[in-house]
């Protein structure tokens, strides 16, 4: 059996007990339990009563968070000519067509959020089953695939999430890193919940937003309570 740390140890202990907490008290315990060497992410799970299988249930969006994600995002454009161009002059990391395809093919995959003009999609869903998994597949619903190449890069790199409930009707994201203030984590943990809330899908029924926890990179996770969360 593995042996636990000291650190990890205390960190568990503190958790103990301790539930559907406020957003603030909740923030305040992660961030003061985190110990890695380095500035952990604040993690949010939503477990939402939803089947993502059925079209009429699936939640997908986007959320620029207030206080940003305290990542250096790294973006792939798919575009040719005066569009690659304003894709790089916008600060894109990688841009490319035919090329940037079969690097990916090839299963170099060097980028957090990958964009497309409309007119690069034919060679784009070539690549539907590399990059769907990953939830990197450009889509115009989240504005991914758009001719605005320069928002959508600057987007991206501003602090934007996106978000998509997988199988179980769970949806996670990044909203900060531990070094944050905890009013900024209470502020992008609020706005991220209310994103998804807004989300929801016709098909829905009954409880919709039935559990919000949060966790760093690699401590333990504690539950909030879910109307200090949405304030409803």
């Amino acid at each position: 059996m593995a042996k636990i740390s000291k650190k990890k140890a205390a960190a568990r202990a503190a958790f103990d007990g301790k539930s559907n907490l406020t957003v603030e008290d909740a923030v305040s315990l992660v961030k003061s339990s985190a110990s890695a060497k380095f500035d952990e992410t604040v993690e949010i799970a939503l477990n939402l009563g939803v089947d993502p299988r059925h079209a009429d249930q699936m939640v997908r969006g986007v959320v620029t968070l207030p206080a940003g994600t305290g990542k250096d995002v790294r973006v792939a454009v798919f575009a040719r000519g005066p569009k690659a161009d304003e894709a790089k002059a916008a600060g894109a990391d990688i841009v490319g067509a035919e090329d940037l395809m079969e690097t990916i093919q090839s299963g170099k995959i060097e980028f957090d959020r990958c964009i497309a003009t409309p007119d690069m999609m034919p060679l784009v869903g070539r690549l539907g089953k590399i990059l769907g998994p990953r939830n990197l597949m450009p889509n115009p619903k989240v504005g991914t695939v758009t001719m605005d190449v320069t928002a959508a890069v600057n987007a991206a790199k501003g602090g934007e999430v996106q978000f998509k409930a997988e199988k179980a009707g769970v949806v996670h994201a990044g909203i900060g890193k531990v070094s944050f203030d905890a009013d900024k984590l209470a502020q992008n943990l609020r706005a991220f919940v209310d994103a998804v809330q807004k989300a929801k899908p016709t098909g829905a029924k009954g409880t919709y937003m039935k559990k919000v926890s949060i966790s760093s990179t690699m401590g333990p996770g504690v539950s909030v309570d879910v109307v200090s969360a949405t304030g409803n």
